[in-house]
C-alpha cells in the first residue's frame, strides 16, 4: 500500500464531522499534495535540484494548502 493511501485512510477516519469531514479531510490532504509536487517540479526546473530550504518551502506550502482546504466549505 503507498503512503498516499495510509495518509488517505488516516485522513479519512480524522474526520470530525463523519463521513463528510473524512472526505473533506482527504481532499485537503491532496490540495496539498499537489502543491507541494507542483512547487517541487518548479524547484526542480528553476534550480536544478532542491536543497533543505526546498523542502522547508514544501512542507510549509502544502501545510497552509491543506488548512486553507479544510477552512473552505
Amino acid at each position: 500500500m503507498s503512503a498516499v493511501a495510509v495518509a488517505a485512510a488516516g485522513a479519512l477516519g480524522a474526520g470530525l464531522d463523519g463521513v463528510a469531514g473524512g472526505v473533506r479531510a482527504v481532499a485537503a490532504m491532496l490540495v496539498g499534495l499537489a502543491t507541494a509536487l507542483l512547487m517541487l517540479r518548479h524547484a526542480v526546473r528553476r534550480l536544478g535540484g532542491i536543497t533543505g530550504d526546498v523542502l522547508g518551502a514544501l512542507v510549509e506550502l502544502a501545510t497552509t494548502a491543506a488548512l486553507v482546504a479544510m477552512a473552505a466549505r
